[in-house]
């Protein structure tokens, strides 16, 4: 998992240098951001946070050490050969899926609707929807002002009993877990992100319910996810009480 992530982003901003390209966006997460036990929980993270490298190690965490180390040698490789790296981080990315396989993001939603979870962690999350990650790419690569680091998230942190209890009302067909794995220590609270970076660019983002619906109909259309009753009906005035 590291080399393919370090090695691979230095070889594309080498690349685009050896070409004369002047301007690269790279994707990278918000595992690069918020990784640091030594942050204030009740202040937001924004884009001068940094995960702790020896913090990751110490928890095994090979993806977000990774993909910090990934990030950081680009910006150094950029400053280097004179490219202008614009850094897009999403939080977990929800909405219609293209592929027509699960990936990690969807099964995050999923394994609370086949009842593979039979109980859900003591976790809190951000999300963002596809399309909004897609139009954050283009608005920092056209904008002439763009630069650094933009947190792509919409906003809202969700606990996972949270998460839960809306897939419970938007589809109370399903066996969507009731209880936490964790009885004993009180809800984690997850970080506030800000997208303020992005929203002054122009983004307006996709509500989280909304990204959490399309999710499970796009599983439901691809055929990935049985398709139960309740009727429509019901399910889409549930959907305008959330919304």
């Amino acid at each position: 998992m590291i080399e393919p992530a370090i090695r691979g982003t230095k070889y594309v901003i080498t690349a685009a240098a050896d070409m004369g390209i002047k301007r690269v966006v790279f994707t990278s997460t918000i595992g690069t951001v918020y990784m640091n036990p030594h942050r204030d929980p009740s202040k937001p993270v924004d884009d001068t946070c940094w995960s702790d490298l020896e913090y990751c190690k110490k928890t095994q965490n090979w993806y977000c050490y990774a993909k910090t180390v990934a990030e950081q040698d680009a910006l150094e490789t950029a400053r280097q050969r004179g490219i202008e790296l614009i850094v897009v981080n999403p939080v977990l990315v929800l909405g219609p899926l293209l592929q027509p396989t699960v990936n990690a993001s969807t099964e995050h939603v999923m394994k609370y609707l086949t009842g593979s979870a039979k109980t859900y962690v003591n976790a809190a999350q951000a999300y963002v929807h596809v399309k909004d990650v897609a139009e954050a790419h283009v608005r920092v690569y056209e904008a002439p002002g763009a630069h650094g680091r933009y947190i792509c998230a919409e906003g809202t942190t969700l606990h996972r009993g949270e998460l839960c209890r809306v897939l419970g009302k938007l589809f109370p067909e399903y066996p969507v877990p009731t209880k936490c794995k964790d009885e004993v220590n009180p809800p984690v609270k997850g970080y506030k992100f800000t997208n303020q970076r992005l929203k002054d660019l122009g983004m307006e983002f996709v509500p989280v319910l909304q990204s959490i619906y399309e999710t499970v109909k796009s599983l439901q259309e691809k055929g990935m996810l049985p398709v139960l009753p309740p009727g429509d009906d019901v399910r889409d005035n549930l959907h305008e009480q959330l919304m």
